[in-house]
């Protein structure tokens, strides 16, 4: 069972960065993530609520405000370098994001494990490969504008690794109130962001919002089916399983937007998300 939800948290991850990504390709990132985090906000609150969690110390939310803050700004980048760039490459770079509760550690004095390293090196060899064929031949405006996707992923990436670390710090008190609080203060941050940039930004057509409660649904899903499965399943399986979600991703946009890969852009990609699920598995030692 344990190991059939870290797939299916996988699929729902997967899919629902690219429809995220599908979506922004027609509408503001902003306006995307603003409609999807105020769905995905329901299921936490009302699980918050029935739970009693409300009352819980407030020792949770300094570090939900870091996640939302750093959470915003990564989704919004994610979901532009997806619209932009080819998804099968920027996926896998985003998804390097477990490479910084690694950095985290080391700072305050942990060893990494072999299996941390060689992921790592193992990541980054392949994100080099993924990507070195996006900026070949590119010149001048044509070249930064090839480099913009892989840039914006990174920044994601690292948007994405600072969430880990708060989640994990909010988690010791409250983990559905750090999710309820942090989703809340992003809709409320990109609602100003919009406000302060233009509001055409958040312009979503009647028809587009079935999408993105989708998208929202999806995402809060797949963080359901992974904290099942770390429950009812080996932790060191399920962690892994659930980093595939790139492979997810890519498929998708290989079926439904025909995007193709060179032959070295695809062992790129195999190598980043085995580098992802080495650093996954050692994070469960």
């Amino acid at each position: 069972m344990g190991t059939l939800l870290a797939l299916l948290s996988s699929v729902l991850w997967g899919t629902s960065d690219f429809l995220g990504g599908t979506a922004s390709r027609r509408l503001s990132p902003i306006g995307v993530v603003v409609v999807s985090e105020a769905v995905g906000t329901i299921g936490p609150l009302g699980v918050a609520i029935a739970m009693g969690d409300l009352g819980t110390s407030p020792d949770y939310v300094g570090w939900a405000f870091l996640a939302a803050v750093s959470g915003s700004a990564g989704i919004v980048a994610f979901y532009r370098a997806l619209s932009t760039g080819t998804m099968g490459v920027v996926a896998p770079i985003a998804a390097l994001g477990v490479v910084v509760p690694v950095i985290v550690g080391v700072a305050q004095g942990d060893r990494p494990s072999g299996l941390q390293i060689a992921g790592i090196a193992v990541a980054i060899s392949g994100v080099v490969l993924a990507s070195g064929p996006e900026l070949a031949g590119a010149e001048g405006e044509h070249r930064r504008a090839a480099a913009m996707p892989l840039l914006l992923a990174v920044a994601a990436a690292a948007g994405f690794g600072v969430v880990f670390v708060a989640l994990e710090h909010g988690a010791r008190t409250s983990t559905v109130m750090t999710l309820v609080v942090m989703r809340s203060v992003s809709v409320v941050l990109l609602l100003l962001v919009a406000l302060v940039t233009g509001r055409e930004q958040l312009k979503v057509g009647r028809r587009d919002v079935p999408m993105l409660a989708v998208i929202g649904c999806f995402d809060v899903g797949a963080n359901a089916t992974f904290a099942y499965a770390s429950r009812h399943g080996l932790l060191s399986v399920v962690a892994v399983l659930s980093s595939l979600y790139p492979a997810v991703t890519a498929l998708l946009a290989r079926s439904i937007h025909s995007e193709r890969l060179r032959s070295v852009q695809v062992g790129g990609v195999v190598a980043a998300l085995a580098g992802v699920c080495l650093i996954a598995a050692a994070g469960t030692g």
